[in-house]
């Protein structure tokens, strides 16, 4: 009969990755990344920091001084961070938020490569790449989870921070017809209104609730992380009902008040457990130059949230 399974062996070579969030604990990416890389047989780590707004700068510094790999970003910081990396990806240019950093340096010819593609010591000159891996990652999980596409679709977005911006802008591009847009700040959601207006001018979009059903409603707040969080949907000014489909980008707790609100009122939901390993797959591509192990990671998130 075997016994336990031997820890990891941590040594002088292990190399490190990173998220950095505020909140942080909630995060289910170290137990996803940590099964992908045992699966590729790298002597790589992946960590949670919490990093507060004011310190990101520095905790970005800090991690490319100590040779880090590359980071993820979650909330509140991938707006902030697109000031704060050395060069930006078309992603993250096209999309506005950065959600992935990789971290490079010039090879033995000049060109710039992931540090995860070269020797730990080899690199004097580093830079901080900024990419966003978020926009592909929700259009593929609301297509797997609940079957819709953005073209013609209607959607009532919640929340137009780093998450809701790139979702909004990445539901615009699929060709949505509609696009309603609300947040806490008004004035934030109206000019990510304007700003999609100029970029996609054949999409509708509003500033506040619809007057009409809609076949989505989209979930980028962080409310519902909390256990006393107050739902992020005014249900005096727009029932659950009027939505064919809710996807919540949180994935913990698994089933957040929306969500519950959702399923009993007999609408199809669904979490951010696929957001989550999608854009987790990508980054985890960009910094190790080979296919990610989707199904390993897939099966560490679902033990990780769901306990099974």
């Amino acid at each position: 009969m075997s016994g336990p399974k031997p820890l990891l062996t941590i040594d002088a070579t292990t190399r490190l990755c990173a998220v950095y969030g505020h909140p942080v604990k909630h995060s289910a990416s170290p137990a996803m990344h940590n099964a992908a890389l045992e699966a590729l047989g790298l002597n790589w780590r992946y960590l949670a920091f919490y990093v507060h707004p004011d310190n990101l700068r520095a905790a970005i510094a800090g991690a490319k001084a100590m040779r880090f790999l590359g980071l993820n970003l979650t909330v509140p910081h991938k707006l902030l961070a697109v000031e704060m990396v050395d060069v930006l990806d078309e992603s993250a240019r096209t999309w506005g938020a950065v959600n992935t950093i990789r971290f490079e340096a010039r090879d033995a010819h000049g060109e710039w490569r992931p540090l995860g593609l070269l020797d730990a010591d080899a690199a004097t000159e580093i830079r901080s790449h900024g990419f966003n891996t978020d926009a592909d990652a929700i259009v593929r999980a609301v297509w797997e989870d609940l079957r819709i596409h953005p073209a013609q679709a209607r959607v009532l977005l919640l929340g137009a921070g780093g998450a809701g911006r790139t979702a909004a802008l990445r539901l615009a591009a699929g060709g949505a017809r509609d696009l309603w847009l609300v947040n806490r700040t008004e004035s934030k959601a109206a000019e990510l209104a304007r700003e999609i207006a100029q970029l996609f001018p054949t999409v509708n979009v509003h500033v506040g609730y619809p007057d009409s059903p809609v076949e989505l409603i989209l979930n980028a707040t962080s409310l519902g992380l909390k256990p006393a969080d107050p739902s992020p949907l005014d249900t005096s000014r727009f029932p659950v009902t009027r939505a064919d489909a809710v996807y919540d980008m949180i994935y913990r707790p698994a089933e957040t008040p929306l969500l519950r609100a959702a399923l009993d009122a007999g609408r199809r939901a669904a979490n951010g457990l696929g957001m989550l390993l999608y854009q987790g797959a990508a980054a985890l591509e960009l910094w190790a130059g080979q296919p990610a192990p989707v199904a390993v990671m897939r099966a560490a998130l679902e033990k990780n949230i769901y306990g099974n």
